[in-house]
C-alpha cells in the first residue's frame, strides 16, 4: 500500500518538473553587453574643429621623388669636395632651379645667399671675438629698416634719408613702453649714448644695440644721413658666434655671379682685416656657401 502511495506522487510530480524545465528553456536568455566597436561621435556644437598640431622638431612627409632628389644632392655635394667660388654659386643656382622643376606650378622666393666662415679663435676670450660691419658693393637685395638715436638737428636729417624712426627721448620711450621693435639696425650718435645705455637689456639680446665696434655710433662731427643711406645700401654687420664662426647673408639668388662674388670678396677681406692680434695659427679654417633652401658647399679663397 505504501509503495502505491509513493508510485502515486512521484507520478503527480514529473509534470511539474517538465513544466519547470519548459519555463527555463523558454525564457530569453540575456546576454552579456558588448562593447561598441564605433566610438560615439561628439555632438556638434557649432565650433571649429582644432587641427592635430606638428610635432615639435619633427618635419613634414617628404614625397619619394623629394627624398631621392635630396639624397642625390647631399652625394653630389660630398664628392664635390671644396671648389671656386664661382662654382659654387652654379651649383647652388642648379640646385634650386632642380627642385623648382619637381615642384609644378608653385612659385619659389628669392632665396639668400650665405657665407658661413670658420675661423680659428678662442671664443671664451674676450679680445678674440671678431666684430664689425662693411658695406657690400652691391647691397644685400633687401630693404634694411634703419630707426636713429639722435636729437636736435639730425633728427629731421635722418628722417629725410629715410630712417623709419628718429629723436631722443620719444624714440626710446616708445621702445620701453610700446615694446617698439620693428626696426633691423639702431644708430645713435655719441651724444646720445648715455641715454641710450638703459635699453640694453631689451636691444641687447636681439643684436639691436649700437656699438662702436658694429660702426652703428655715428660720431658727433659724422655725416648722420650718409650713415643712414649707408645702412640701407647694404652695410651689413657680422660677429663671431661661441663656436668661432660668422654668418652672414651677402646677397639674392637673382644677383649676377659677377656681383655675388664681389659683395663674397669684400666681406672677406673685411674678416681678414678683423683679424684679432693674439692669434696664431690658421686664422680661417674653412668658408661654405649655401642659400636658404640649399646645402653647403665647401669652396676655396
Amino acid at each position: 500500500m505504501a509503495e502505491e502511495i509513493d508510485a502515486a506522487t512521484q507520478a503527480s510530480d514529473e509534470p511539474k518538473a517538465e513544466a519547470t524545465m519548459t519555463e527555463v528553456a523558454e525564457a530569453p536568455v540575456e546576454s552579456p553587453a558588448t562593447p561598441s566597436t564605433s566610438a560615439p561621435k561628439p555632438a556638434d556644437t557649432g565650433e571649429p574643429v582644432k587641427k592635430r598640431k606638428r610635432t615639435p622638431g619633427k618635419s613634414s612627409h617628404r614625397g619619394k621623388k623629394l627624398r631621392q632628389h635630396l639624397k642625390a644632392v647631399e652625394q653630389k655635394v660630398r664628392s664635390m669636395g671644396t671648389v671656386p667660388m664661382k662654382t659654387a654659386l652654379g651649383e647652388l643656382k642648379k640646385f634650386k632651379s632642380e627642385r623648382m622643376a619637381m615642384r609644378k606650378n608653385k612659385k619659389g622666393f628669392d632665396e639668400t645667399v650665405e657665407i658661413h666662415m670658420n675661423l680659428g679663435i678662442d671664443s671664451t676670450q674676450s679680445d678674440q671675438m671678431v666684430r664689425g660691419s662693411i658695406g657690400l658693393p652691391h647691397g644685400i637685395g633687401k630693404t634694411v629698416r634703419v630707426l636713429v638715436f639722435c636729437q636736435g638737428d639730425n633728427t629731421a636729417k635722418a628722417l629725410a634719408a629715410g630712417a623709419v624712426l628718429a629723436g631722443s627721448t620719444d624714440v626710446i620711450d616708445k621702445i620701453t613702453k610700446e615694446n617698439f621693435l620693428d626696426f633691423d639696425v639702431a644708430l645713435a650718435t655719441q651724444d646720445m649714448m648715455g641715454q641710450v645705455a638703459r635699453l640694453g637689456k631689451v636691444l641687447g639680446p636681439r643684436g639691436l644695440m649700437p656699438t662702436p665696434k658694429a660702426g652703428t655710433v655715428v660720431a658727433a662731427n659724422a655725416d648722420i644721413a650718409a650713415a643712414v643711406k649707408e645702412f640701407q645700401a647694404g652695410k651689413v654687420e657680422y660677429r663671431s658666434d661661441k663656436t668661432g664662426q660668422i654668418h652672414c647673408g651677402i646677397g639674392k639668388m637673382s644677383f649676377d655671379d659677377e656681383k655675388l662674388l664681389e659683395n663674397i670678396h669684400t666681406f672677406v677681406e673685411a674678416v681678414r682685416g678683423a683679424k684679432p692680434h693674439g692669434i696664431k695659427g690658421n686664422y680661417i679654417n674653412g668658408v661654405v656657401l649655401s642659400a636658404t633652401m640649399c646645402p653647403g658647399i665647401r669652396v676655396s679663397i
